[in-house]
């Protein structure tokens, strides 16, 4: 699976979204970053929820395991430099 591809789907489907991903464990195991104003005011499992549906069927083939993290803009500048 190839990490423009997952990048490219959540950027089409979340707006104005910053993406990161890395593939942490053989070709099926990703980690990947979220940054979006479209997660003020949604919880952590409706940022998520809006992800996987952003990634479509591919979770359900081609993605094995899936290290997620979303936040909002105002919550990345406050994390960025623990991370």
């Amino acid at each position: 699976m190839d990490n423009q591809l997952l990048i490219g789907l959540v950027e089409q489907s979340i707006p104005q979204s910053d993406v990161d991903v890395r593939l942490f464990s053989g070709d099926d195991h990703f980690e990947m970053r979220v940054v979006s104003p479209a997660f003020i005011g949604k919880t952590k499992v409706a940022q998520h929820q809006m992800v996987y549906q952003a990634l479509g069927n591919h979770m359900q083939s081609r993605i094995h395991a899936l290290a997620l993290k979303t936040y909002t803009p105002e919550q990345w500048q406050q994390t960025e430099n623990k991370e």
